[in-house]
Formats: C-alpha cells, structure tokens, sequence
C-alpha cells in the first residue's frame, strides 16, 4: 500500500459539506462466474491498490513541498488529539455500517482484525488521564462519516473504496506517521491504535481475499464507479490527516 504520507503534498482543500453521492444507487449484483470462462483478469484489491497509488504519486515536474517531508515534521499535541477524535468517529461509521449491512455482503467485512475505534478509545483515556481534553470531532470528520453511511446505503461499490482506503493507509503509511508522533511528541509512548492483534500481513491479506470475492462479479462500470471514488476518499482521508500538524 502506497504511503499516506503523501496526501500532506496537496494543498489544503476547503471542508466537503452535506457530500451526497453523485450516481444514481445501485442494486447490488453478484453473478457467479465459472472458473476458465474469462482470461484472468486483475482482482478488486489489485485495481484498488494501483488506484491509491497512483493518488500518492508525485507528477513528474512536481516538487515535495519544502517542510512536508516526514523527518522535519513537527506534530503537536493538540493537533494529534484532533486526529484522534475525527479518526476514531470515522472507524465507528465503517464498524457500524459492515455490522448493520445494509447490503448483506457488508458482513463479510465484520471482525477482520483492522477494526480501531476501541483501541483508538483506549489511548484517548489514557490521554485524559495524562490531564489532556479530548476534543469533540470536527466538522472534517462529521462530514466524512455522513458522507460514509450515505454512500454505503446507496453505492456499495463506491463505499468499498474508502474502506479499503481507509484501513489499509492506516497500516502502512499511518502507522509511520504514528511512530513518529510518538517519538517527536509522546517520549516513546505506544499507542493502541498502531497495535494489531496477530500477523497484519496475513490480516491484511484476509481482508483483500473478501474483497476480490465482493468484486468477482462485478461489471466493468461498477469496477470503475469505485476506483473513481479514491480522489474522495484521498480528498477526505488527507483533511483529516492534516490535522495532526494545527497548533
């Protein structure tokens, strides 16, 4: 998975209010399709990872902002507690919409091991207990979250990319700007959030597995109806993310 780092190399962008899914809804279809009836062809999560890299790359002529490189970043306190808060409302909408499931495939995503709201609610405690205040979440993570369970009730293929967007970019580029935090702001401090029970490769791989199974009968448009949402799940993704450096 491509890093989230690079989603600092944009300029900032102006909030997405009241986002409603442009498309017109979906029904969700899944066709069986027989083994040797088509020539292989790429898998769900090896289109959507080419999709979030491609994101993260730097166009040619294009330079790194001066400052945004990960070794002269200068995290604050408060800003990472933002993050937090609009972070962990975000993982609570993914939980509740794959446990609701809408669409009945949206159960094959529950328990993958990537789940981080309670985590996230563990290192806010001991925030608080450090004598911190927790800040409600912004209007950054309130968007997004409607914006999520909106989506999910309504396109389910656009939903999958800022699910996939999101738990994966925390476990790879996340979780390198989370050791950072912790040892330019926290002494050393461990958080949960960056914690995985068991092998995260092989987690990660159990979640890419369902999603090529999700994906196995999907149309081209359908295919491209969700890589087409990476820009606004990067968009969304890198607001947030941003919030680790405010003062």
């Amino acid at each position: 998975m491509a890093s989230m780092i690079s989603l600092f190399n944009r300029p900032p962008q102006p909030q997405l209010l009241h986002v409603k899914p442009q498309a017109p809804a979906k029904k969700w279809r899944m066709v069986v399709v027989s083994a040797g009836q088509n020539p292989r062809k790429k898998l769900l999560a090896e289109e959507m990872k080419m999709a979030a890299m491609k994101l993260h790359k730097i166009k040619p002529g294009e330079k790194e902002p001066a400052g945004m490189a990960i070794a002269s970043w200068e995290p604050t306190l408060d800003g990472y507690l933002r993050f937090l808060a609009d972070t962990k409302l975000i993982y609570e909408a993914l939980e509740n919409i794959v446990d609701r499931a809408v669409f009945p495939q949206y159960a094959e995503l529950r328990k993958t091991g990537l789940e981080r709201s309670e985590r996230i609610a563990k290192d806010m405690e001991w925030f608080e207990q450090q004598g911190h205040l927790i800040p409600h979440p912004s209007s950054l993570g309130i968007n997004y979250a409607e914006y999520l369970n909106q989506l999910s009730e309504n396109e389910p293929h656009a939903f999958l990319c800022h699910f996939y967007m999101t738990y994966f970019g925390h476990t790879a580029g996340g979780t390198m700007i989370g050791r950072k935090v912790e040892e330019k702001i926290l002494n050393g401090k461990e958080l949960e959030f960056y914690k995985y029970e068991g092998d995260l490769p092989q987690l990660l791989q159990n979640v890419r597995d369902k999603l090529n199974t999700l994906g196995e009968g999907w149309s081209r448009e359908e295919k491209d109806r969700c890589l087409e949402e990476f820009q606004n799940s990067f968009n969304f993704g890198g607001d947030i993310l941003r919030l680790v450096l405010l003062h």
